[in-house]
């Protein structure tokens, strides 16, 4: 995965929006990502038209053409008026909504949502838009949460479980530096997962605990050497629920960074990990999830 993923301050910021009060909040944040990057804000609202064509009258798909336009140009000006200098684009699309938001982020693009839609038959973006755009993104996705107290902590939060989450440590770090904030890397051993080494070696459950960190090592000492002026702490914890922690440590951060790991794809196609579907629904802070490929995990996480 290591230079597939641009630095974020190289990679520009996609919205996805549909009038819920979600969007609106998503809105600010994506504005606010998109001036400490010094990158566009580009704002799509996917009407979905194309497959309601043949059950909606044309008169139907206009007004919803309207109402999209109109979206669009209000998010647009309230998050100049916020952001004056900000360059914003505005995107109508045909198309449905997760179809719509990864083809406007491309190779290189960030996609921010708000964690609830409209729902219900009449929701044209969100919805379930954030978890299913997450399960199939191949660039970095934002679920925007916990945002409804404005105070900043001045921490990134990084999730690290093994070695290869230092392109997602490596992220978050310039994150933090973008944000004049702390970069705190954060790794989780789940007991269960050892269950049946620590049942058969109870006199050494230290030495696993032990073995478990010896990534999150490795990894702080390479942001410690790529990233000398930023400020890093390095945190090991066990627990028999990995979201459990990364849920507490959000509550005081300002965002939480973490590899979108996959379960490996079934009959109904691929779906995200139990801890990456919680901390999506329950965490403090927003989540940018960095995908992570090809290093042959199904974990939960």
């Amino acid at each position: 995965m290591e230079g597939t993923i641009r630095n974020p301050d190289d990679s520009s910021v996609v919205l996805g929006i549909d009038g819920s009060e979600a969007a609106r909040s998503a809105a600010l944040w994506a504005a606010a990502e998109a001036a400490r990057r010094n990158q566009p804000l580009h704002i799509v609202y996917a009407g979905d038209t194309d497959s309601r064509a043949l059950y909606l009258s044309a008169e139907s798909i206009e007004r919803v053409r309207e109402a999209g336009s109109t979206l669009l140009k209000d998010t647009a000006d309230a998050v100049v008026a916020a952001y004056p200098g900000l360059h914003v684009t505005r995107e109508f699309s045909r198309s449905d909504p997760v179809t719509s938001l990864h083809r406007s982020a491309g190779l290189h693009g960030t996609v921010v949502v708000g964690n609830r839609g409209l729902g219900g038959f009449n929701s044209l973006m969100l919805g379930s838009v954030g978890l299913r755009s997450a399960a199939i993104a191949r660039t970095p996705l934002v679920v925007v949460r916990g945002t409804d107290d404005a105070t900043e902590r001045g921490v990134v939060l990084a999730a690290v479980r093994d070695e290869h989450d230092l392109a997602c440590a490596r992220y978050a770090a310039r994150e933090a530096e973008l944000r004049e904030a702390s970069l705190r890397l954060l790794h989780v051993w789940n007991m269960l997962q050892s269950v049946g080494t620590v049942v058969s070696m109870l006199d050494a459950v230290d030495e696993i605990a032990g073995q478990q960190v010896q990534s999150l090592h490795a990894v702080t000492a390479r942001i410690h050497d790529e990233f000398p002026d930023l400020t890093v702490a390095a945190d090991a914890e066990k627990s028999v629920s990995v979201a459990g922690v990364l849920v507490e440590a959000s509550a005081h951060a300002d965002l939480l960074v973490m590899g979108g790991r996959r379960r490996s794809p079934g009959h109904f196609g691929p779906s995200l990990g139990r801890a990456t579907h919680s901390l999506l629904h329950h965490a403090n802070c927003p989540v940018l999830l960095i995908p992570r490929h090809g290093d042959g995990s199904a974990s939960g996480t």
